[in-house]
């Protein structure tokens, strides 16, 4: 076995920082709605979330064999350069959603970075197609709507149980609830997108040379994975949580401990199995089914909209970004020199550009813009009108009394 070159060493440290902004990134799927519900203080949220997201990683190995030996071919000729230029795809990608507020997935953003950057430097051979469709497609298709309605029928079936009891009375017992299954979630999201950066790891350390193919991930890139996400959970993705939190709908805590539950048990599962998941698809459509399951509660669909289509965005545009570094990686030490001068320029621009309207724990309970009521909203409301109350005396304008 080799020892770990200067390449190498570049190649983990990248994957670190993506392990870093992953933590970030997708704090919100954890704690947005236990946050927006006030059932634990930011700081102290992002605190427990950190520290559940390192003991998760400890848990299991699968989801890391599935990346470090499932969606790429060890044994194509896949060098830590691909691997380089696939992280800083991944990583361009992260902070530009980041920076708009979109709950996007940063497993689909390395998935895409992967395989962008294989496609470019090794061919359509060093990629197997069987495993991401059966692995990463399927399961991104099928996850959100499983925790959709899954906390749909929760959410009606919470409200059911409640009827006919004081709101603010059964209030307290389900932020209890949410805090317990926050918790989970965050368990669970360290069992499974911890691994992901362990797997690039240990692919860089197999087409290095350093262990041999098919190993499982040393403890030392398990600790260290484990520690750059918790890290990065900690310093908090508010942006993301404003917008899970207060942008997508108005959660209430007894649907917030639905969507919590729903996710954390469909994120726990495909850990078990080894599906590579986006924790981040999973918990918006967990939300999602939780605002259209209280009756009145309303979707802000616009905002859905622009998630979905990041979603569908981040595979190609990630490995678009990926496929040029790696263009620029294949001529050797310059051009990985290049490769990390300009995704070190974008990432500080991007950085730059969130200074201008900073959104941080003091600021992201606030509550989000009115969204004006669509043709999907005015339907659900048609179906499950919201709960009568005093009737408003509507302002007739100067001008229009006048007339």
């Amino acid at each position: 076995m080799e020892h770990i070159t200067l390449l190498i060493g570049i190649v983990i440290v990248t994957a670190l920082v993506f392990d870093f902004t992953n933590g970030f990134h997708d704090t919100a799927n954890a704690m947005a709605t236990t946050i927006s519900t006030g059932a634990l203080k930011p700081k102290v949220a992002v605190a427990m979330s950190a520290a559940l997201n390192l003991v998760g990683a400890f848990l299991s190995v699968e989801v890391a064999k599935t990346i470090s030996g499932g969606i790429i071919d060890e044994k194509a000729g896949v060098r830590p350069e691909v691997i380089f230029a696939g992280l800083v795809g991944a990583i361009v990608w992260n902070l530009l959603t980041w920076l708009a507020g979109l709950p996007s997935s940063s497993s689909h953003a390395l998935f895409g970075g992967l395989i962008g950057a294989t496609l470019v430097s090794v061919g359509t051979h060093g990629v197997h197609g069987d495993a991401i469709v059966m692995k990463v497609i399927i399961p991104a298709v099928a996850a959100p709507i499983v925790a959709g309605a899954a906390a749909w029928a929760a959410t009606r079936l919470t409200y059911r149980l409640s009827r006919g009891r004081d709101e603010q009375e059964t209030a307290k017992g389900y932020r209890a609830g949410q805090i317990a299954s926050a918790a989970l979630v965050s368990l669970a999201h360290g069992t499974n997108d911890a691994q992901k950066t362990m797997g690039v790891i240990t692919l860089a350390l197999v087409t290095g040379g350093v262990i041999a193919p098919h190993s499982n991930p040393p403890l030392w890139v398990i600790v260290s994975a484990g520690l750059a996400i918790a890290l990065g959970t900690y310093l908090g993705g508010w942006r993301i949580i404003q917008t899970l939190g207060k942008g997508l709908t108005d959660i209430r805590p007894a649907q917030g401990f639905a969507a919590q539950t729903g996710a954390a048990t469909v994120i726990l599962a495909s850990s078990h199995i080894g599906f590579a998941l986006s924790t981040t698809q999973v918990c918006s459509g967990a939300v999602m089914g939780a605002g259209m399951g209280r009756k009145g509660g309303v979707v802000r669909w616009s905002t859905a909209g622009r998630m979905v289509i990041a979603w569908c965005l981040t595979l190609p545009a990630a490995g678009l970004v990926a496929g040029g570094a790696a263009l620029l990686a294949d001529q050797g030490g310059w051009g990985v020199a290049t490769v990390a001068v300009l995704g070190l320029a974008v990432s500080g621009a991007i950085w730059m550009a969130s200074r201008r309207k900073p959104v941080t724990h003091a600021n992201v309970t606030e509550p989000a813009p009115a969204e004006p009521a669509g043709v999907v909203t005015t339907a659900m409301q048609a179906v499950a009108p919201p709960p009568a109350g005093p009737i408003a005396t509507p302002v007739v304008e100067p001008a229009a009394a006048a007339s």
